[in-house]
């Protein structure tokens, strides 16, 4: 897929800024903006959902005590 964007000033600067300090081509940095973007987003729904759990009681929380002693 061909993807064309206009980009300001200031936007191109950034792009320019981490295409040099990445050592990757411009096609790479927005690739990878994509993918940390879609990350967030897949983040921030597991989240919610733990706190939509945390809110109907159905967290339960364990102490570092009570793990290792379920290793030994």
């Amino acid at each position: 897929m061909l993807f064309r964007s206009r980009l300001t000033k200031k936007e191109e600067q950034i792009l320019n800024s981490l295409t040099s300090f990445l050592n990757v081509d411009k096609s790479t940095v927005i690739k990878h903006s994509i993918i940390e973007l879609y990350e967030d987003y897949l983040d921030k729904i597991e989240i919610e959902k733990f706190e939509k759990r945390e809110k109907q009681g159905k967290v339960e929380f364990l102490s570092s005590d009570d793990i290792l002693k379920d290793l030994k």
